[in-house]
């Protein structure tokens, strides 16, 4: 019996799977950073950011409003550049042939970290006042351009783990393919150089996220990481539509 065929009841059950498990799931999962990494730079910046008075050289007792709704500000934008970026794929670059698939996918994550690069800076310099200081630190007087660069280490940061995630998994390039080919030598060697492959694709992440984090601390300290965690997660949507491509397009295959 064909393993999808429609006789064996698992097929019905591994569809469902796909389903369940690889998008709503994952989707959960993703949204559940995403929430709580915007609860978390609100709560930090409530009582984190004052405003400056440069006129005597005395910190004033101003709280911007405007400096409170950056956080929700930046994944409210992320969200409707992905909507609009998303457009490419639907509108201007068809996907008709399985070669323009990966090609299609990888414009929308770039284009959508590019564009987003300058509405990030634009949302900075009418959500900050000119002068601020932290809290924490009472000597140090910021601008604007101080968070919009916590909040660009986190988004070139996820762009580049989204591009070695793909270096290390996708079957276009090396990691895969000499995979694939231990699996003629037998299991053991498959299983000992898949293990070694998924070790080593920790490897850069880490050291990105560890970078970024270091970063952003030594700008804006905790309230800094928490916008780099924001920025690493603005084009979420968009990252979430392309993982779900996968299984949404092996349950079609399977219930076709």
């Amino acid at each position: 019996m064909p393993e999808d065929s429609p006789r064996n009841p698992a097929t019905i059950a591994d569809n469902v799977g796909d389903n369940v498990g690889d998008v709503a799931g994952m989707s959960a999962d993703l949204f559940g950073s995403f929430a709580e990494s915007t609860c978390a730079a609100l709560v930090i910046s409530s009582d984190t950011l004052v405003g400056y008075n440069g006129v005597d050289g005395a910190m004033g007792c101003n709280q911007y409003l405007s400096v409170l709704f950056y956080p929700l500000v930046l994944i409210a934008l992320g969200i409707i550049i992905c909507l609009i970026i998303s457009t490419l794929s639907t509108h201007i670059m068809k996907v008709e042939t399985k070669t323009k698939i990966e090609s299609t996918l990888k414009v929308q994550l770039i284009g959508s970290t590019i564009v987003l690069l300058g509405v990030t800076y634009l949302a900075c310099i009418f959500s900050y006042p000119s002068q601020f200081k932290l809290l924490s630190n009472s000597k140090d007087i910021l601008e604007p351009y101080i968070p919009y660069l916590c909040s660009i280490f986190g988004l070139i940061s996820g762009m580049i783990i989204a591009a070695f995630t793909e270096y290390v998994t996708s079957h276009a390039y090396s990691p895969v393919r000499g995979l694939a080919a231990t699996c003629k030598a037998g299991p053991a060697s498959n299983v000992t150089l898949g293990l070694a492959l998924g070790y080593m694709s920790t490897f850069v992440p880490a050291i990105f996220i560890a970078l970024t984090a270091f970063a952003a601390n030594s700008y804006m300290g905790y309230y800094g990481v928490a916008l780099s965690a924001l920025g690493m997660l603005s084009n979420l949507p968009l990252s979430l539509a392309i993982d779900g491509y996968g299984p949404i397009s092996d349950n079609a295959g399977g219930i076709a």
